[in-house]
């Protein structure tokens, strides 16, 4: 289990927005999505935090304009991120992020142009998918260069603990189960763990399960209690009790608003 594969979960591109927009000294680019994707196709383009160019792809986190010197012509698409997991993501991603085209990425990209312009049969779901595929390659290849993003998941010894948190939140952790996975004493762990990830580790469990549960309490089927033992709480008193502290709803409250 990789955390990394958790945050993209809540990135979607249902309905897609995308274009090919053209851009010239006169006429900017403005966007207010929660994550943009520009391919440039031609031209250069000036961001507020950076520059990107032909043969790059750059991701843009919230609201942005983008400026033309000459004519620059970009593939444009905009994401929603969903979820209490999701947004963990856009806590994780600078401002701007420009990567090179790698040669996945521009297949991808080259072929989501033709179909940009194409009236085929499933053409609204043939772009959301190749969507969501392109700014998962484009992410991949980004976290691929950062030593430490996020924080620890690259530590050999934070790093299966990470894991092993995020594959089995309902497990009954313990400072001493953690450690167990880490290889290192309960001192040690704790230590290195507030030092590299910035908090304690029963912290983060906490907010990675309430995150979690946010998550899986807007989905149909669900129920208080299935959501607490799928979150590691025996029973559904225990979880509501600690989810309307973190949150200050319910999780009745909590499913009902997210799902309308």
């Amino acid at each position: 289990m990789d955390p990394f594969d958790d945050l993209l979960r809540g990135v979607r591109s249902e309905g897609a927005g995308l274009g090919v927009e053209e851009l010239t000294p006169a006429r900017p680019l403005t966007g207010g999505a929660a994550l943009t994707l520009l391919a440039p196709i031609e031209g250069v383009t000036e961001l507020p935090h950076g520059v990107v160019r032909a043969g790059e792809t750059a991701v843009v986190r919230g609201p942005f304009t983008a400026r033309a010197p000459g004519r620059a012509v970009l593939l444009v698409g905009t994401y929603d991120v969903r979820g209490a997991v999701g947004h963990r993501l856009l806590d994780v991603l600078p401002p701007l992020l420009v990567l090179p085209d790698g040669d996945d990425c521009v297949a991808t990209r080259d072929f989501l142009v033709a179909q940009a312009a194409s009236c085929a049969p499933g053409r609204q779901v043939v772009l959301d998918r190749l969507l969501e595929w392109l700014l998962v390659c484009t992410l991949r290849a980004w976290f691929d260069q950062q030593d430490e993003a996020p924080a620890g998941w690259h530590d050999e010894t934070l790093g299966p603990v990470l894991r092993a948190m995020h594959a089995a939140p309902g497990r009954p952790w313990t400072l001493a189960a953690l450690a167990g996975e880490a290889g290192v004493s309960r001192a040690t762990f704790a230590e290195r763990f507030v030092r590299v990830v910035g908090k304690p580790p029963l912290t983060y469990l906490k907010e990675w399960r309430m995150a979690l549960a946010a998550d899986l309490l807007t989905e149909p089927a669900s129920t208080v209690g299935a959501v607490a033992r799928r979150v590691g709480y025996a029973d559904a008193f225990g979880f509501s009790t600690a989810f309307k502290r973190f949150y200050s709803v319910s999780p009745t409250e909590c499913r009902a608003g997210c799902r309308t």
